[in-house]
């Protein structure tokens, strides 16, 4: 028998973040004509000329940690790596999937799959795979290594 790291089962977080993800997505579309993608938001912000909603979409997800201290007292729980050099391994992986994928998981994910869109759905099938091939090692193969 595989060894199991225990997690947290927190469905009505999950469901409304997932909520104010898919409002968010909607909102920007609808005002904005663009996809709610961090990265294209993010670079977007540096690189095109319509700054003032992009910095404001990126200060709302700053303030969301504080906001959910005051409602709840606390913050939200987190379970980061003290892997470093994984961590950054990871975040240069992750840099390079968004920029050879043309999009991140919620570019394509959110609103790539809401729009039907082909290209999405094969990226999203193969971060998920990846994902779960990645969960599986570090639970179940690696458990030391996350």
């Amino acid at each position: 028998m595989l060894p199991t790291v225990p997690t947290d089962f927190t469905p009505w977080a999950s469901l409304g973040g997932g909520v104010l993800i898919g409002l968010s997505a909607v909102i920007v579309m609808a005002l904005f004509g663009r996809i709610a993608g961090i990265v294209g938001i993010t670079a977007g912000a540096v690189t095109q000329g319509d700054r003032g909603w992009r910095m404001a979409f990126i200060g709302g997800l700053m303030a969301a940690p504080l906001l959910w201290m005051v409602v709840t007292g606390g913050f939200p729980a987190q379970t980061v790596s003290a892997n470093l050099p994984g961590m950054a391994i990871a975040g240069l992986l992750v840099g390079i999937g968004t920029a050879l994928g043309s999009g991140c998981t919620s570019g394509h994910g959110v609103c790539g799959l809401a729009r039907l869109s082909a290209r999405s759905l094969v990226a999203v099938l193969t971060f998920m795979a990846c994902a779960a091939a990645t969960v599986f090692l570090l639970r179940h193969v690696l458990p030391g290594a996350a």
